[in-house]
């Protein structure tokens, strides 16, 4: 899913009146039934900073309501990914490195009662994208922990076929849009991993450290969904890692210990994505936070000072 901010919906579409927002919640669950029960197949762009690149997509629902999906990068480095009822079963390119396990690229179930309590559902009319009529859907977001996204619903099958994401000085971080899509079923045969997509392991290692930490501070609204653990790649550290989110937004806090490891702390943002990075002090030693997310770049720098050890907390 993608975002944009009430600032930018005042110019262009949003200058259409809203419609009520028993509407646009009944836009945003078929959306969240669409995904879970439309095949489709097609092709679409992505733009994150400046940059583009285009993506072929096969998506099947089978009749047992099992879901597989594969996503395949057509241009710049070779990437893919293919998911099984919403859990990575292999990746490619950059992607196999990134994907730690299911949990960190799960299936999303939108609600749209819990949804509009922290975004404002606008319905803003209608447009056309890859040559099919489209419903507009804004959900501009209540405070400045999150951002708004503007959605373009199929019609004919409610998925979304363009999203926006733009900060709140109206610059664009993500365009997500499609170029060409069908509604039939795809063929299996174009389900099937290609020669160098990677098994994702799970990780059989308990997730003991992630729950040793706390956060003093989160956005109202976000909750914990996900509690994981890794091997640092540089230390063979355990790396802590939680998963919080809204309904939507989501963003992820990395612990991994130092060891006397020299590091320094860190705060950008790539598009969409920040990353913010600091040491903190434990009686175990340092250890490095690190927040890694779509959200505002000030909601993270205040997520990853509120960490705490929870063995600290007690004390």
């Amino acid at each position: 899913m993608r975002f944009i901010p009430f600032s930018a919906l005042l110019l262009g579409s949003c200058l259409a009146l809203p419609a009520v927002a028993d509407e646009g919640q009944a836009l945003l669950q078929r959306l969240a039934n669409a995904e879970r029960t439309q095949s489709f197949q097609g092709t679409f762009v992505y733009e994150r900073n400046g940059s583009f690149s285009t993506h072929s997509i096969w998506h099947l629902v089978e009749e047992d309501g099992a879901l597989r999906e594969r996503l395949l990068q057509l241009d710049g480095s070779a990437q893919e990914v293919v998911r099984l009822d919403g859990k990575v079963q292999c990746a490619s390119g950059a992607l196999a490195d990134q994907l730690i396990d299911s949990q960190l690229w799960p299936a999303r179930e939108l609600n749209a009662e819990q949804l509009s309590e922290w975004y404002e559902l606008r319905v803003l009319g209608k447009s056309r994208v890859a040559g099919r009529a489209t419903r507009v859907l804004a959900l501009v977001p209540r405070d400045q922990h999150r951002y708004a996204i503007e959605l373009h619903l199929d019609q004919q099958t409610g998925l979304p076929l363009k999203s926006l994401l733009i900060n709140d000085k109206g610059q664009l971080l993500e365009r997500f849009q499609f170029t060409q899509l069908q509604t039939e079923a795809p063929a299996v045969v174009n389900l099937e991993p290609g020669v160098g997509c990677r098994p994702v392991r799970l990780s059989p290692e308990r997730a003991e450290t992630a729950e040793a930490w706390h956060s003093d501070w989160l956005p109202p609204g976000f909750s914990l969904s996900s509690v994981t653990q890794r091997r640092s790649p540089a230390s063979d550290e355990p790396v802590a890692c939680q998963v919080y989110d809204d309904g939507l937004a989501r963003f992820s806090v990395f612990m991994e210990p130092l060891r006397g490891l020299a590091a320094e702390d860190l705060r950008t943002q790539l598009g969409p994505t920040v990353v913010v990075s600091r040491r903190l002090k434990t009686g175990d030693g340092d250890v490095m936070v690190t927040v890694v997310g779509e959200i505002p770049l000030g909601t993270a720098e205040r997520v990853a000072l509120s960490m705490r050890a929870v063995a600290e907390v007690a004390q």
